[in-house]
């Protein structure tokens, strides 16, 4: 709801752009009073009945602040329970050198946030014994790689293991956080594994063996039961779209999964909070597009119920079926290019690749109105995907979410290989309406191999900076291109490039023969 409504107060709180014709602003206007009358009509059918959305009540919920007493409280107001002088105190196995509890040197905003503000850390092996239910689960692992006293930062190098699951091995988590040039991250790991009956979850942190002084650390461990099935295959279901193959790949209890990204395509973030109950992190989907300046149409939807007829309520938050992301209205160069995302993973694995859809535009509402083609990985994945149809054909507002696996094998040599996502218009013009293609949500996961094995490699370290060198000052236009404004307003909540009732806007180049500037 919080996001709804920074998204419609843009509108209002920010100038639009030059118009100059005043028919232009007359229907802008009226489009705007609708888009009001819409908001309203939102707020007054969430305070019925958006709060009573379906939300998973997990079994276990354990939140464990490593290297901690007594309970905290994190920002988003839940509470974490310390693991000194309780039950989930871990078991050392070297008797001489138990593991210690640390708080960071490094005093930035993280380090007063819980679970970052402590960690246990230890120059050899401890293990968490979780008594929990049988059943799948979700693991989250939080890591902040900071300077520790008496601890070389360089020196956090070690493997996890959930039971027989190898979740890290030799695990840089400095050089992980380095990578991106910013040392003050954090590091988030989120995985599934299935408990069986009468077995605890154990989670064992080991030191390396290949550098002398190496320590392992964790500062934050979640433990939460998923619905059964959210992610695994039924007992009597056939199992993902195996692409490339004739056969189906069932994502059975024996294997482990990582995910890698969770994305609300075409909208705003959606925090751990605003979830379905269990706490997983929706992000933008805008850094991993490719050819972003073509990428005008942003629907959304206000006013139209969903019904979640074919998949669980808790499968997404509305929100990721209230918003999506298409081609445009321009058939001619619908036909012209691919909606292509881009993801690097880890080489040496399978995947899961879960795409979720949902038709809410008002011209989309019967079977073969919208037919297009998925890619994956370059290789074909559907060739008529028709969200009206996999919602049963009973009209828009049904959301649904397809599965596909994908091999990403390169090189022994390569770390990482990109995983594409394209969506492309149909070609023909008897097959579909409209030649358009839509996309709501993505979550891509790995697989276990066959040696219950998850573990990535580390990333390479960064190449030493270049002296700098003072270059003219530039001016305020040469700073910022069109595709970074894009970006900005989309995390603002802007929707400039739609209408409030979820029409199409036209090609750049017909914006701007009717007035309207891309800034």
């Amino acid at each position: 709801m919080d996001n709804i409504i920074k998204q419609f107060l843009f509108f209002f709180l920010f100038p639009l752009p030059n118009l100059h014709s005043a028919t232009m602003r007359s229907t802008l206007l009226q489009r705007f009073t609708s888009l009001y009358l819409a908001f309203l009509l939102h707020h007054l059918t969430s305070t019925v009945a958006g709060d009573s959305q379906s939300r998973y009540t997990p079994v276990d919920n354990i939140l464990l602040n490593c290297g901690s007493s007594g309970n905290s409280t994190a920002l988003d107001g839940r509470t974490w329970t310390g693991d000194v002088n309780t039950k989930f105190h871990p078991l050392e196995q070297a008797q001489n050198q138990s593991s210690l509890t640390v708080t960071s040197v490094q005093q930035s905003s993280f380090a007063t946030q819980v679970p970052f503000a402590t960690a246990r850390l230890s120059l050899s092996p401890f293990t968490y014994l979780f008594p929990v239910t049988a059943g799948q689960k979700f693991i989250r692992l939080y890591f902040y790689p900071a300077s520790y006293p008496n601890f070389d930062r360089s020196k956090g190098l070690f493997s996890v293991k959930a039971d027989r699951f190898t979740l890290l091995r030799n695990f840089n988590a400095s050089l992980t956080a380095d990578a991106d040039g910013d040392s003050a991250d954090t590091i988030y790991r989120e995985y599934c594994v299935n408990v069986e009956e009468d077995q605890r979850l154990n989670i064992t942190f080991t030191p390396s063996p290949i550098v002398s002084n190496s320590y392992a650390f964790i500062n934050g461990i979640e433990i939460l039961s998923m619905p059964t099935d959210l992610y695994y295959t039924p007992a009597d279901g056939q199992g993902a779209s195996f692409v490339g193959q004739t056969r189906p790949y069932p994502i059975q209890n024996s294997t482990a999964l990582e995910m890698a990204y969770r994305l609300n395509v075409g909208g705003s973030s959606i925090s751990p909070r605003e979830d379905t109950g269990m706490f997983r992190e929706w992000s933008q989907d805008t850094k991993y597009l490719k050819e972003y300046r073509q990428l005008l149409a942003l629907p959304f939807n206000w006013t139209i119920a969903l019904s979640f007829k074919k998949i669980s309520q808790y499968s997404a938050p509305e929100h990721v079926y209230r918003t999506a992301r298409t081609m445009g209205r321009n058939k001619i160069i619908n036909l012209s290019y691919n909606l292509t995302w881009e993801f690097p993973v880890d080489s040496g694995f399978n995947y899961l690749v879960r795409l979720h859809f949902c038709e809410f535009q008002p011209e989309i509402t019967e079977v073969g109105d919208r037919v297009f083609l998925i890619f994956i990985a370059n290789q074909t994945a559907e060739k008529k995907a028709d969200v009206i149809q996999w919602g049963g054909g009973i009209g828009n507002g049904v959301p649904v979410y397809k599965d596909y696996v994908i091999p990403m094998f390169g090189k022994e040599s390569v770390k990482k290989v990109n995983l594409f996502i394209a969506l492309g218009a149909e070609q023909q013009n008897w097959i579909t309406s409209y030649k358009d293609a839509i996309l709501n949500g993505v979550e891509i996961f790995k697989l276990s191999d066959v040696d219950a094995n998850l573990a990535g490699p580390n990333p390479d370290p960064l190449p030493s900076a270049p002296p700098t060198v003072s270059s003219p000052r530039q001016s305020p236009k040469s700073k910022t291109n069109g595709t970074n404004n894009c970006c900005r307003c989309c995390r603002g909540g802007c929707r400039l490039c739609c209408y409030g009732d979820s029409r199409f806007l036209n090609s750049p180049a017909e914006q701007e023969s009717q007035g309207i500037r891309l800034r």
